[in-house]
């Protein structure tokens, strides 16, 4: 494999600002609640981690030229140009990266390339620079099972085995897949007040109006945030540090959700964490756990989204990142992966995600008052949000919790 030098060397990018942090953050939301919008339809539990998809994406970007990249920067709702949001990123992810205390985050990225391919090299510097994604050489060509089922093993460890067979089998091509780009999610922490274990019933929880199945549901009374807004209950959680929370949505109704999730926007849940005030709350949730067996794979929500020119072979344009003499080598996005494991229990919530992105050669406190009531025993929405910059990092549905 080799690489292209610069001619001249990319200038070092100023560390963003708090409002360009809070922007990347509104851009990745928007983003999720659009894609959310197209995958919905998936029966039963479904989660996705939409600041994973946004990563992986926004390094996709950061190569892409012409009218593939104003697709790509419009569909993912983008505000400023390349440079602008790669350095926000980076700083977004230095800052969790360096969680502590009882909060464990780590985030981390990798370019799989093949050691046949010719990438540029201003590309790679930047996206190790602010992704800390360095490009591991790898055999697309001639023993591609195994370097699937390496870049599998990596995810595996970078989300402590909660997401294993992020690429299923055939999913990359020989001698035509040229680069995979992989973002990986890895979350850890406990509730600032654990639910008394004590406490945690078997009892009945309604998938449908009609429909009943048992769930360990568990119960604690304590200051929260809580909003009542059209047709819904909003709770956040804090987790021990302050800086991470869940927020539930619960319709009042037991077969809202569907309305709740067709009308969902940014500016929706946007105007839910505004509503919240702190309340006294009799909380009852079920205990849960999102472990699909298969990532899913984006590529038709992502075009619907409207970044169909990246996935077309003779129109996408991703001379950034590589740039060969050939045009029927140059890239294209051939699949995007992804996969999200969301638990939650009476001591906190573990959570892991990955992203893939394949890439192809063309030729293929309030005062005292009556405690308000919070009881998640039929469908409701979770986010589990930064705070400090308003980015959701995992988002899903609960609509038929494990039985106890």
């Amino acid at each position: 494999m080799t690489t292209r030098k610069p001619e001249d060397p990319t200038p070092p990018v100023e560390p963003p600002s708090d409002e360009e942090q809070t922007r990347l953050a509104r851009s990745s939301n928007a983003f999720a609640t659009a894609l959310w919008g197209k995958v919905r339809g998936s029966p039963g539990n479904l989660a996705l981690s939409p600041a994973s998809i946004t990563l992986a994406l926004a390094m996709t970007w950061g190569g892409a030229r012409g009218e593939t990249a104003s697709e790509l920067k419009k569909a993912l709702h983008f505000e400023g140009t390349p440079d602008e949001v790669m350095a926000s990123a980076g700083q977004l992810l230095q800052a969790w990266n360096t969680s502590s205390g009882s909060t464990l985050l780590r985030v981390a990225n990798r370019l799989f390339g093949s050691k046949s391919y010719s990438f540029e090299q201003p590309y790679l510097a930047k996206t190790q620079a602010t992704f800390g994604a360095p490009l591991e050489p790898v055999d697309f060509d001639d023993d591609i099972e195994t370097t699937r089922k390496s870049i599998n093993a990596w995810v595996a460890k970078q989300t402590e085995d909660r997401i294993q067979g992020l690429l299923p089998e055939r999913s990359l091509r020989p001698r035509l897949t040229k680069l995979v780009l992989v973002n990986a999610v890895y979350f850890k922490a406990v509730w600032a007040h654990f639910f008394p274990e004590e406490q945690t019933f078997t009892e009945a929880f309604f998938v449908t109006p009609a429909e009943k199945k048992k769930a360990a549901l568990m119960r604690r009374t304590g200051s929260y945030g809580y909003a009542e807004q059209d047709g819904v209950k909003v709770l956040e959680i804090l987790y021990k540090e302050g800086t991470w929370s869940m927020l539930f949505v619960l319709p009042d109704a037991v077969d809202g959700l569907e309305d709740v999730e067709r009308n969902l926007t940014s500016e929706q849940f946007d105007d839910w964490v505004t509503a919240l005030h702190n309340e006294t709350v009799n909380v009852v949730l079920p205990r849960f756990e999102v472990n699909p067996e298969s990532s899913v794979e984006l590529g038709d929500a992502l075009e619907e989204l409207g970044m169909a020119r990246a996935f077309n072979p003779h129109e996408a344009d991703f001379t950034g990142m590589a740039n060969p003499p050939n045009p029927n080598d140059r890239l294209h996005i051939s699949k995007v992966f992804h996969k999200a494991f969301v638990k939650v229990d009476e001591k906190g919530t573990e959570a892991a995600a990955a992203t893939a992105v394949i890439m192809m050669g063309r030729s293929a406190m309030a005062r005292p008052r009556e405690p308000k009531d919070f009881r998640a025993d039929h469908p409701f929405l979770f986010f589990l949000r930064d705070k400090a910059s308003g980015m959701i990092l995992f988002m899903g549905r609960v609509s038929d919790p494990p039985s106890p």
